[in-house]
């Protein structure tokens, strides 16, 4: 399913690349910008391939410059080259993604089936945590740049795609998915002490 050898080494060797990974593995923002200006449309196309479902496959390009940004500092030019990198970190994601779409679609009829019993009530100690949480997550959102709080705004609270959130806004697709990976980026940091790794 990857891209063939020629067209994953074509432009990705070189210093130019490499130091986007070096400067990201020193926590330098602008360079994932950089990157994934330089290689999102490749691993966009690799993920859409495997999962067939654009929505999906958003969600799992953001979930791949995520964990580039997390693990840049263990890039090893001398093992493949960036975008190669990259790419298997794609397929790993997306055939992740494809497995639980996969576990989830199996487990909804009986989901279904119980959630009108008693059992499926919260407790007065779950509706608390998550009320308790729901206030986090707001005081996070409330933390970011008024530009990022926006764009994650539409999307999650209003279900809006990238391309939906380009028009509306008037700002073109690659901004308000920028906008979007560092507003999603920086919530995960100050909500990781809280949550841990479950975002």
């Amino acid at each position: 399913m990857g891209l063939p050898q020629s067209s994953i080494d074509s432009g990705t060797k070189g210093p130019d690349t490499e130091a986007l990974i070096r400067r990201i593995a020193s926590g330098d923002q602008s360079a994932l910008a950089a990157l994934y200006d330089e290689t999102g449309r490749h691993v966009f196309g690799l993920v859409l391939r495997v999962l067939n479902d654009r929505s999906a496959a958003e969600e799992v390009l953001l979930d791949v410059y995520t964990q580039v940004w997390r693990q840049a500092a263990l890039y090893d030019s001398k093992r493949g080259a960036p975008l190669a990198w990259i790419m298997t970190i794609a397929r790993s994601r997306a055939i992740d993604r494809l497995r639980s779409g996969r576990q989830d679609q199996q487990r909804s009829e009986p989901l279904e089936a119980a959630s009108g019993t008693d059992t499926m009530a919260a407790s007065p100690e779950e509706a608390t945590v998550t009320s308790e949480r729901q206030r986090l997550v707001r005081s996070a959102l409330a933390a970011l740049p008024p530009e990022q709080r926006e764009v994650i705004e539409l999307a999650y609270y209003f279900g809006l795609s990238h391309s939906e959130i380009a028009a509306r806004l008037g700002q073109p697709l690659g901004t308000v998915k920028t906008r979007t990976r560092m507003g999603m980026m920086r919530l995960r940091e100050l909500l990781k002490p809280i949550i841990g790794e479950e975002l």
